[in-house]
């Protein structure tokens, strides 16, 4: 039986084989174990963010499983809150990023080639330059808050996105499918929403993994310079930065965050993979 099972049929159910949600799995569990954490923090510890206590810089103990902070804050709870900080971020700025970016691909696709190249071509210069040196620059021209750093940063990943986006639907252009929808007289809008993007969704969908998981580091490389999250809020970007001020005095203060920003981001490149790779994903959208 191969991997994956699926079957186009009026009156059949399309169904994975056991192997492909095996591969998912992992990944997935580790993902939503993180953001699970992040979203109930309130009820997994004890402490609030802000809460001061009286031992600084405190190693991990049964009181303090992560140790304190400088201010004797539970390290715990401020990674935890930290996350949905980061999520937050992650979350808005690749819905952002998806947005622009299909409308961006979809355009480019359907349009003339007097229409099509300049979009490709803009996409390619936005693409050659550093995505951290342009977050720098409009970070630091329209300011640091969080609804800025969702913005900014989706806008930054449009390019990458708009660029598949393209390639996807000039594959799903040439299909039996959206040729006898043109061939009906299906409009444009009915094409692209009804036709089209059903079928570019599991590819759009590792994309969106990729971009989240590219949301997060940017974010982090931000705020670890001072030009992301500000205090009183903090990310797991803020925390390694302040961690990282005291390494040799409490060395859990910046390895906790960063490991934990580091399953994130492999658990979702990792889902980003094994989607991709999946047999049969693309039948599925079918």
């Amino acid at each position: 039986m191969a991997d994956t099972e699926s079957i186009i049929q009026p009156g059949r159910t399309v169904r994975l084989g056991s192997r492909t949600w095996r591969r998912w799995l992992p990944p997935l569990i580790v993902f939503a174990v993180v953001a699970a954490a992040t979203i109930f923090a309130p009820f997994l510890t004890p402490y609030g963010p802000a809460q001061l206590g009286e031992t600084q810089l405190a190693p991990p103990s049964l009181a303090h499983w992560f140790g304190s902070d400088e201010l004797g804050r539970d390290l715990l709870t401020r990674v935890l809150y930290g996350g949905r900080i980061s999520l937050l971020v992650a979350v808005g700025a690749t819905t952002i990023s998806m947005i622009i970016g299909v409308l961006w691909g979809l355009a480019a696709a359907l349009s003339r080639s007097f229409v099509s190249e300049p979009l490709m071509r803009l996409a390619d210069i936005v693409m050659g330059i550093p995505g951290i040196l342009l977050a720098l620059v409009f970070v630091a021209a329209f300011g640091t808050s969080i609804v800025s750093l969702m913005v900014i940063i989706g806008i930054l990943l449009s390019p990458s996105t708009a660029r598949l986006s393209r390639a996807v639907a000039l594959g799903e252009v040439q299909s039996d499918y959206a040729l006898a929808a043109r061939a009906y007289g299906a409009s444009p809008a009915r094409l692209v929403f009804r036709e089209l993007l059903p079928n570019m969704a599991p590819q759009l969908a590792v994309q969106a993994t990729v971009n989240a998981a590219h949301v997060i580091m940017i974010e982090a490389s931000l705020s670890f310079v001072g030009l992301g999250v500000q205090p009183p809020d903090a990310s797991w970007g803020t925390l390694v930065r302040a961690g990282y001020d005291r390494i040799y005095d409490a060395p859990g203060y910046a390895i906790f965050p960063g490991l934990l920003m580091v399953v994130t981001v492999w658990s979702l490149n990792s889902l980003g993979d094994r989607l991709g790779a999946t047999p049969g994903t693309r039948a599925l959208s079918a």
